[in-house]
């Protein structure tokens, strides 16, 4: 999935994927930008709830751009 990075103001930060990494026996939801930037989302729960992975994500994303209010904008390109 195609995703962008917005700040409150509307400026893009990052443009890239949502990606999902088996570690060991869970896995992670990961933001990987254009530019090569990897930001760790957290784990996926066991029933597939996505509640605390993108907490995390968006946790590591005000770490990485200092900025709160950001948002996340997911396109889905059907074939």
């Amino acid at each position: 999935m195609e995703c962008e990075i917005i700040s409150r103001a509307g400026q893009v930060l990052a443009k890239g994927k949502l990606v999902l990494k088996q570690e060991e026996d869970r896995t992670r939801l990961n933001l990987e930008t254009r530019g090569g930037k990897l930001i760790e989302g957290g784990f996926v729960g066991e029933d597939g709830d996505l509640e605390v992975a993108s907490e995390v994500l968006f946790e590591n994303c005000f770490a990485t751009w200092r900025m709160t209010g950001l948002t996340l904008r997911v396109t889905i390109k059907s074939p």
